[in-house]
């Protein structure tokens, strides 16, 4: 089961559109659900403040049968934190450890940042947000996976503990049991050799950014 949550963010209608098609379960957060809209795809729930949808797409909502979850606008939580909480618990529901985030970069790089705190928040609970546009893949990583891609492509390794140790594998700069620092740049840009990258965290988290050609 395919378990999504839709943000406010930046929205490709063409790729989103081709993406939610695929989607069992679909989680607005506030504004995301006019994203949803126009894609032709209304959520299951909608949840936040619901200052950003608008009045059309709000009666959507309601008249195809959405669960509905208003919160104050002053509350300790971002919309997409409460989103990624009903998520969560749909998961374990049906023993998924994987979520699916769309809409959740560009605009506001403060937002952003925010959401890959709340990804390394749900890596430490045992759970993989995908959070994927149009440009990019980006998941967190603490163990070993074989990632595929293409010649060229380019892929890029953050730590976001204070150190993170990695072997990698099929990259053109390769790494073993180097270190990755939190406060360097040093795993950014490698390349795909082949159609395969093997990449091992031997020790703390790694931000994996895959670039779509």
């Amino acid at each position: 089961m395919k378990i999504a949550v839709l943000g406010n963010g930046a929205w490709d209608l063409k790729w989103g559109s081709q993406v939610l098609k695929e989607v069992d379960f679909l989680i607005c957060a506030d504004g995301g659900a006019n994203n949803a809209s126009l894609a032709g795809r209304m959520p299951n729930l909608l949840i936040g403040d619901l200052d950003s949808i608008t009045p059309e797409v709000l009666n959507q909502c309601k008249n195809t049968g959405c669960r509905i979850e208003r919160f104050p606008c002053e509350k300790d939580e971002t919309d997409l934190e409460l989103a990624l909480n009903c998520a969560e618990a749909e998961a374990r529901l049906v023993s998924e450890r994987d979520i699916w985030l769309y809409g959740a970069t560009g605009k506001r790089i403060d937002h952003f940042m925010g959401n890959i705190a709340l990804m390394l928040a749900y890596a430490r609970k045992g759970y993989r947000i995908h959070l994927e546009d149009p440009e990019h893949e980006i998941w967190i990583l603490q163990s070993r996976e074989l990632i595929k891609g293409s010649v060229g492509q380019e892929l890029s390794l953050i730590a976001l503990s204070e150190k993170a140790v990695v072997t990698t594998e099929g990259l053109r700069y390769p790494l073993q049991q180097g270190v990755l620092r939190q406060d360097s740049p040093r795993g950014l840009s490698n390349v795909f050799l082949g159609e395969e990258a093997g990449i091992q965290v031997h020790l703390g988290w790694v931000l994996v950014v895959l670039l779509k050609f």
